[in-house]
């Protein structure tokens, strides 16, 4: 996968290893080490992450969650060079008219990834940055076009994360059936990267997203979208829980279709969150 525990590992943060990492630990939920447990006494003020996000799964009543792995992975694609948004014209303006072409159909090595690519070069007409969300998460109508769905995603990232040792694999009891789960085993990789989205809207905060690494920027946007991004700030203090999430709106808030054309490099961003938002 396109993860790796290496030195490089900031730089290779994105939307599809927000998928392998971010979705994942922030489902897992934030537990206390070392600084964190001083504001503990924060925690019990606010939302904190639900027994089954501690345990090792996904909620099953946050269905936000697999529209942002896919966003995700159309942004990796981007960054990766493979596929972009075609120009904008007279008659298609909006990010969301405008088709998403393929630029390269080299392999990048990673299997979703890939599979993605495959899906896209195959298609004709093109479709829009929304409609392949929909597709890639099964959400249509037409028979014709459910081949296009990622299956298994959360379990092919789950089993990548297992390998990479970040997670483990137990059984967990339900009354009636047993369900795999995958509870955080690497603690200090979950918390090297809730600092780092921590620290993006606090002591890093550069109040202009054309600024800001975009790797970072996907990394907010995507864990917004996704409903999880609450639990990266929920063991801060009263005050600094209260900037980061008042500058996490402001950013989220700010009208994609004119943030996208400042920057061409971070189109296909602006273009997941417009979709999201119109969801």
């Amino acid at each position: 996968m396109c993860y790796s525990l290496s030195a490089s590992k900031d730089q290779e943060v994105c939307a599809l290893c927000v998928a392998e990492k971010f979705f994942t630990y922030c489902r897992a939920g934030v537990r206390e080490t070392g600084a964190l447990q001083k504001e503990s006494a924060n925690c019990s003020l606010r939302p904190t992450a639900a027994p089954e996000q501690r345990q090792g799964y996904t909620s099953f009543w946050n269905d936000c969650i697999s529209s942002g792995l896919r966003g995700g992975i159309l942004i990796e694609l981007a960054m990766r060079g493979r596929i972009y948004l075609e120009p904008p014209t007279m008659r298609k303006k909006r990010l969301l008219d405008r088709k998403v072409l393929l630029k390269s159909d080299s392999p990048t090595g990673d299997v979703l990834l890939d599979e993605t690519l495959k899906h896209i070069k195959a298609t004709e007409p093109t479709e829009t940055v929304q409609t392949w969300i929909e597709l890639l998460t099964g959400e249509t109508w037409n028979p014709f076009k459910l081949q296009y769905q990622l299956r298994n995603v959360r379990e092919r990232i789950a089993k990548n994360l297992v390998e990479k040792g970040i997670l483990t694999t137990e059984k967990q009891n339900f009354l009636l059936f047993d369900m795999t789960t995958h509870p955080v085993t690497n603690t200090t990789e979950k918390q090297r990267l809730v600092k780092k989205l921590q620290d993006s809207v606090l002591e890093r905060w550069v109040n202009d997203p054309q600024r800001m690494d975009r790797r970072t920027l996907a990394l907010l946007v995507l864990a917004h979208s996704s409903d999880v991004l609450e639990n990266v700030f929920s063991c801060l203090t009263d005050d600094k829980y209260d900037v980061a999430m008042n500058r996490t709106k402001d950013l989220v808030e700010l009208d994609p279709e004119v943030e996208g054309t400042k920057h061409s490099a971070t189109e296909m961003i602006w273009a997941v969150l417009a979709a999201f938002n119109k969801s």
